[in-house]
């Protein structure tokens, strides 16, 4: 397994389950908020909910995996969930989510922060006049070949058959 602190990725295994569990969660809360559900509903969802997490487990690193199993709770197993419980349970799992997807997005953001400081390092401590190489070819002195260079403005050292009129 990866260093979370070198690849910020590396603790979701497998990010686009994660997200599509995720954003089916979301929802799911949404249809929980916005009408009452009879038993046979609250069964379904409280078992969809623990499927849900079993499946994100899959998807996530040990250490993320141990901390959903301790942040959720089993639902009793003697009466159906009520929509209050179901409510909490949702909310928390897409909080959890939510919380894992910006920790994700800020360390993302912070290592391409340190990749443009290293690069603007790399770049003052070249002397004057190189650049750093671009998709595959060396850097040059300024005003040494490449556009704008006199040898192509002068048309010297171009393959040209002849002159034209």
């Amino acid at each position: 397994m990866a260093d979370p602190d070198e690849d910020p990725t590396a603790a979701v295994e497998e990010p686009a389950k994660v997200m599509r569990i995720g954003m089916m969660l979301k929802q799911l809360l949404e249809e929980v908020k916005a009408a009452p559900l009879d038993e046979a509903a609250r069964d379904r969802l409280a078992e969809v909910h623990a499927r849900s997490v079993a499946e994100l487990r899959t998807g996530l690193s040990e250490d993320l995996a141990a901390e959903l199993d301790r942040i959720t709770l089993p639902f009793s197993d003697d009466a159906a969930p009520s929509d209050a419980e179901l409510r909490v349970a949702q909310a928390q799992l897409v909080g959890w989510l939510e919380g894992l997807f910006h920790g994700i997005q800020t360390a993302l953001v912070a290592q391409q922060m340190m990749a443009q400081n290293q690069l603007a390092t790399m770049r003052r401590a070249l002397p004057p006049g190189m650049t750093l190489p671009v998709h595959g070819r060396l850097g040059q002195q300024s005003g040494q070949g490449g556009q704008g260079g006199q040898a192509e403005q002068s048309g010297q050292g171009q393959d040209r058959p002849g002159q034209y009129l």
